[in-house]
């Protein structure tokens, strides 16, 4: 039993220096080596597997030693060679297990696969160590080198400061100048802008009034009544147009602009024939906006139906100021908010 044991513990070192092997080989390029001697040894075991091979105290030190000496990447870096001796070694040691051979063989070999292993980390170290001191002198240079490039740099930096100095006051008297004319610039810019400013909000306000615009917390809004659609139909009439090209063209100079186009019925049919109506009636004049080019991102339309009258609806000419579209320009770069009583 204690020799089955020590067969499946040879078995799974095998597994286990297979696979740290071709690590370390992927990093030094000596994989090839490395997984041809893992198929030798692997081959001899597997040969032997009708007799349980043997291990022994150093044999398994040595594997112990070899794993610790693969997790080392100094070992990798700095001793490749001495470290596939190492691995031939231990290979050697590991089939004269498999083999089952004498005792005091096996741990020859294992002896030897230990030195060798011992050689590699001792090698990896010392190298390490001149790569180290190696290092130490390149920074020790390259500070000299900046301490140098620093002095230099700062005679030239107090030159250009000197003559920085001799150019400053002259550029003082350039900028007091500069900035005299900077500012009659600026005071004819503002003027020319609030001129521009003051020319634009008067076309505006001249197009709502005759549109008869009233201004709310929405925003300004524009009426266009019953009679400006066919009798419970939702095509423009030539009158509504019109309504619609003037807020059209105030939508095109003002592009910071909405507009909410809002449609409403009175009471009388089904409230189902006047949501549909009101929503139809509003995408009309949508559809009339956008289509004399104001974008339709900027152009929203809502259905309420009979809700929000401005009238009673007891008799027809209230009915009829009940049946309408509002249309709410926005006020300048804000949203529209949303409607909570009838305006």
């Amino acid at each position: 039993m204690a020799g089955q044991d020590a067969w499946q513990a040879g078995l799974m070192f095998r597994g286990t220096t297979t696979i740290t092997r071709r690590r370390g080989a992927q990093e030094n390029n000596m994989s090839k080596h490395f997984f041809n001697s893992a198929v030798l040894a692997g081959a001899m075991l597997l040969a032997a597997c009708s007799s349980a091979p043997t291990t022994t105290p150093t044999l398994d030190q040595a594997r112990s030693e070899f794993v610790k000496a693969s997790n080392n990447p100094q070992v990798a870096q700095y001793a490749p060679l001495e470290f596939r001796q190492a691995t031939e070694a231990l290979d050697r040691a590991n089939a004269s297990a498999a083999k089952n051979e004498p005792l005091d063989k096996i741990d020859h070999f294992a002896y030897l696969a230990k030195q060798k292993i011992l050689t590699a980390e001792e090698v990896a170290s010392a190298k390490a160590a001149e790569a180290n001191i190696a290092t130490v002198r390149q920074e020790r240079t390259e500070v000299q080198l900046q301490a140098r490039t620093a002095e230099a740099d700062r005679a030239r930096a107090d030159a250009a400061a000197a003559q920085a100095q001799a150019q400053a006051a002259q550029a003082q008297a350039q900028d007091a100048q500069a900035q005299a004319a900077a500012a009659q610039a600026q005071a004819q810019q503002a003027q020319a802008q609030n001129q521009a400013l003051s020319e634009h909000a008067a076309r505006l306000e001249a197009i709502l009034v005759e549109l008869h615009a009233v201004k709310t917390e929405r925003g300004y809004v524009v009426t266009i009544g019953d009679i400006l659609f066919d009798t419970d139909k939702a095509s423009l009439k030539p009158e509504g147009m019109s309504t619609v090209r003037k807020l059209a063209e105030v939508m095109m100079q003002n592009p910071d602009r909405t507009v909410l186009v809002e449609g409403f019925t009175d009471s009388t049919g089904r409230a189902s024939h006047n949501q549909d109506l009101s929503q139809r009636r509003a995408n009309s004049v949508a559809m009339a906006l956008t289509g004399m080019g104001v974008p339709r991102e900027r152009v929203a339309t809502r259905a309420y139906g009979e809700a929000f009258p401005v009238a009673p609806n007891d008799n027809a000419s209230d009915r009829q100021r009940n049946r309408r579209v509002e249309i709410v320009l926005s006020n300048e770069g804000t949203p529209i908010p949303p409607r909570v009583s009838q305006r």
